[in-house]
């Protein structure tokens, strides 16, 4: 119950840290957004078409959920023009955000997105139950780690990007933190745990380094996202490192991979331990290998299919337009996923005999636990 108890203030105390700071000018003035639900939807009259040329145009009936104006209903204009990525076609029923302006005496309402995140939280909820139900007490232990990640991006990582602190130095910084913190709390304090740590903090450093090295010689921008580019535009009016941005996605991306397989190697070699005391060494790094060899092919498909996933719609195009290979290999977005990718793989390879050598290394420096961490 204390560690419980020191866990818990240990993340207080890093979140409130991390708050303490106001990194980020704020805007003069937020606009108000609430909740609605669609009653009616109608066409548009033909007189008042010419009006909306160019739009599909509805008349909408609201009732607003929340806030101050809870409870009144509002019939407004619809546009939709036509893009699916940015229209919003909503149907009685259907539960959306508005956004509110006034403005001398007048309200003008807008619907400027769908409701989503209740589904979202239904996940989340289903989530923290599956880990509290199959986990038990590491499940929880999971959730803590977890909670402090996010913290930490949140409130360290995003405000320092902001404030202009270096992204690179910055994602290194939570990356120990994270591993450190994750790794005792889940694993325990014991040689099992401070293997899986030096095994993925040189397998992400050696990710980290790889990618550094090779986008520096080919000239990455950090700029091949709609996202990247729109930075240099944010109200804040800060100059970004793109590229220690691009390095730093990277580093954080390659961690949650490269500290699975740690955790698993040294978890494996701790279990072959204890089920035969008596073997050597040696031996115990061989079968670490021999386990890290069946996790090696899963865990590289994992990072290459992740990032595969997520520019079908992109690599579709190329296919249609039947773009030659070089011309598509050396474009700074796939480039730029490319190395991502082969960079998180590098650093996912090295930490299984990093992991395998330090844990065995420490085994044999230190012996076995005398008392071992009960199951919790």
């Amino acid at each position: 119950m204390k560690n419980i108890v020191r866990i818990l203030l240990t993340i207080l105390l890093l979140v409130t840290m991390g708050g303490a700071f106001v990194f980020a000018a704020e805007l003069d003035e937020e606009p108000i957004i609430e909740r609605a639900k669609i009653l009616e939807v109608e066409e548009v009259e033909e007189g008042y078409k010419e009006e909306v040329d160019f739009f599909d145009s509805t008349i909408v009936k609201l009732e607003i959920l929340s806030g101050d104006y809870k409870g009144q209903e509002f019939e407004i204009l619809h546009s939709l023009s036509g893009n699916l990525a940015y229209d919003i076609d909503v149907s009685p029923g259907d539960r959306v955000l508005i956004t509110i302006e006034e403005l001398d005496g007048e309200v003008a309402v807008y619907i400027s997105e769908y409701a989503r995140d209740t589904y979202i939280y239904i996940v989340l909820a289903i989530f923290v139950v599956l880990l509290l139900l199959l986990g038990g007490f590491k499940g929880l232990k999971t959730i803590i780690t977890l909670i402090l990640t996010i913290g930490l991006i949140m409130k360290v990582l995003l405000p320092g990007l902001l404030a202009g602190y270096s992204p690179i130095l910055l994602s290194i910084g939570i990356s120990i933190v994270v591993t450190i913190f994750t790794i005792l709390v889940v694993g325990g304090n014991n040689k099992k745990s401070y293997a899986a740590i030096i095994g993925v903090l040189g397998g992400v450093f050696v990710a980290g380094l790889i990618a550094y090295f090779v986008g520096t010689k080919v000239r990455l921008t950090g700029l091949s996202s709609q996202e990247a580019m729109m930075l240099m535009y944010i109200p804040q009016g800060i100059e970004f490192d793109y590229s220690g941005l691009l390095f730093a996605g990277i580093i954080m991306g390659a961690l949650g991979a490269v500290m699975d397989v740690g955790m698993t190697i040294a978890s494996s070699m701790e279990e072959i331990r204890l089920a035969n005391p008596n073997m050597t060494t040696q031996k115990l790094i061989v079968a670490g290998m021999n386990v890290g060899k069946d996790v090696m092919g899963t865990m590289a498909n994992t990072l290459i299919l992740a990032y595969t996933g997520s520019m079908i719609p992109l690599l579709l195009l190329f296919t249609a337009y039947e773009d030659p290979f070089t011309r598509i290999i050396n474009l700074d977005l796939i480039a730029t996923e490319v190395i991502r990718a082969l960079a998180g793989s590098i650093g996912l390879i090295l930490c299984i005999p990093l992991t395998a050598l330090v844990a065995g290394l420490l085994r044999e420096k230190f012996g076995d636990d005398k008392v071992k961490e009960e199951a919790k």
